[in-house]
């Protein structure tokens, strides 16, 4: 394949959304020197090393898309805010916090959030969305969303379900590979395997996809 003709991935968007806060306690905090900060105007190089470790392997394309200007202007928005989770010292994820909606709306989105691979199956994911949710809902939404996709952690998904966000919609895209398009190195992705042991239906859903419903797009808006 080629930048010119790229693979095709079929990927499935799902959308939650949360209307009360969870009935737990506060976000426990992991063994060990742990913290989160809120990164206020994070320098561009900062914000794309954590963008680009953490979701390298997921395949998040869209804000390699942007240029470095559009990116400095929706870092510098006071509607952004970005967390860092440091463990040791060390950046170990970030979740970032989107209240665009919140004041005409009441809706906060939780834009992105994911850990750099070596601090994943250690306890912090769970810690740092229980954390961003709470800190969400401090600032007095009425409704938090967030989406996820097939490309993601295959734990995504439930893990959101088990911090308490609901699913309300769903949707099938068709999108160019990015690792063909140039902008994620050619990395092995668990989306490969699926397809090859016949779970991912790429080739039959491309060739009905002119009489589906699937919704063909080359970055779905959302989605990354």
């Amino acid at each position: 394949m080629s930048i010119s003709n790229p693979r095709k991935l079929e990927v499935v968007v799902t959308f939650l959304e949360m209307l009360e806060p969870p009935e737990r306690p506060a976000a426990i905090i992991p063994p060990g020197k742990v913290a989160i900060v809120r990164a206020e105007n994070p320098t561009l190089s900062f914000y794309r090393y954590l963008y680009n470790t953490v979701g390298e392997p997921w395949l998040w394309w869209l804000r390699r898309l942007m240029d470095d200007e559009d990116l400095t202007q929706t870092l510098a928005r006071p509607e952004t805010h970005v967390y860092v989770l440091y463990v040791g010292g060390v950046p170990a994820g970030f979740a970032e916090l989107d209240l665009t909606d919140l004041e005409e709306d009441g809706v906060i989105d939780l834009h992105y959030m994911g850990l750099i691979p070596d601090f994943i199956g250690k306890g912090f994911g769970k810690y740092l969305l229980n954390w961003t949710v709470d800190t969400a809902w401090a600032l007095k939404p009425q409704r938090i969303t967030v989406n996820t996709c097939s490309l993601d952690h295959p734990s995504a998904l439930g893990a959101y379900q088990k911090a308490g966000f609901g699913v309300y919609d769903q949707r099938t895209d068709i999108v160019d590979d990015p690792r063909d398009t140039g902008l994620i190195p050619p990395i092995d992705h668990h989306v490969d395997h699926d397809a090859s042991s016949g779970n991912g239906r790429n080739a039959d859903r491309l060739q009905e996809n002119e009489t589906s419903d699937t919704l063909i797009v080359d970055f779905p808006e959302r989605a990354r």
